[in-house]
C-alpha cells in the first residue's frame, strides 16, 4: 500500500466560524443564498460561484464535475454548456441534478437538489455575447467531452473557428444555460467536534418548510 506522510486519516480541522439556528435563516432558500454567496465575494474567496454539478445517465451511474454559477432568482439557479457534452446527454436523459458549493474558508457548504430545464434562447444569447471573444470562439471549436486525437488537433480546431468567425460568433446551437429548479436547499455550517448545523429547506404545497438534520 502506498504510503502518505502525513497520512489522510490524522488531517483533519475543527470548526469554530460560527453557527446557524432556524432564526437567523431568510424565509425562502434564494435570500439565504444570496446572503451566503455576498459574504464569500466578500471574503474575496477563489471562485466563490464555482460549484460541483452531479447527473446522473441512462445507466443509473452518477457523474460530477465542477461549474460556474452565473446567476440565480426564485426561479432557480442558472449554468451555461454544450448542450452535446456529457452533462448535457445526461440531463436530457434525468432532468434531475445536485449542485454543491464549499466556501471552506468560510466553513460552509450549500447542497441543492431540482429539477433542470433549459433557459429561454433568448436568455443564451444574451450571456453568450457577454463573453469574451475567444472564449466564443472556443464554445464553436470544441466538442466537448468527446475524445480527441491530440492539444495540437484541438488548437487546430479553434484556429480554423477564428478564421472562419470573425470578431462577432454567434452562439452555437448546442450550447446555451440550464436552470435547476431546486426541491431541496440544504445550508451546512461547520460547527466544533463535528456536532456541524444542517438546515434544510423543502418545497412544499407552492411554499417551503425548514427542518434541521442530525450532522
Amino acid at each position: 500500500m502506498t504510503t502518505i506522510s502525513p497520512p489522510l486519516a490524522d488531517l483533519r480541522k475543527d470548526y469554530k466560524l460560527a453557527s446557524l439556528g432556524k432564526r437567523d435563516l431568510a424565509a425562502d432558500p434564494f435570500t439565504q443564498f444570496g446572503k451566503w454567496m455576498d459574504d464569500a465575494i466578500k471574503a474575496e474567496l477563489p471562485e466563490p460561484t464555482a460549484m460541483n454539478l452531479a447527473t446522473v445517465g441512462a445507466n443509473a451511474r452518477p457523474s460530477a464535475r465542477i461549474v460556474l454559477l452565473k446567476s440565480f432568482d426564485e426561479n432557480g439557479f442558472v449554468f451555461f454548456t454544450n448542450y452535446a457534452s456529457r452533462k448535457g446527454h445526461e440531463l436530457a436523459e434525468a432532468q434531475w441534478a445536485a449542485l454543491t458549493f464549499h466556501w471552506v474558508e468560510l466553513e460552509r457548504q450549500v447542497r441543492i437538489e431540482g429539477h433542470v430545464v433549459k433557459v429561454d434562447d433568448a436568455v443564451s444569447d444574451e450571456y453568450f455575447k457577454s463573453r469574451p471573444l475567444l472564449s466564443r470562439i472556443g464554445a464553436h471549436a470544441s466538442p466537448q467531452s468527446e475524445k480527441i486525437d491530440s492539444r495540437e488537433a484541438l488548437e487546430a480546431r479553434f484556429a480554423d473557428a477564428q478564421s472562419r468567425l470573425g470578431d462577432n460568433p454567434q452562439r452555437p446551437a448546442n450550447w446555451g444555460g440550464y436552470v435547476i429548479v431546486p426541491e431541496m436547499v440544504e445550508f451546512w455550517q461547520g460547527r466544533r467536534s463535528r456536532l456541524h448545523d444542517r438546515l434544510m429547506f423543502q418545497r412544499q404545497f407552492g411554499g417551503w418548510h425548514i427542518e434541521r438534520l442530525a450532522p
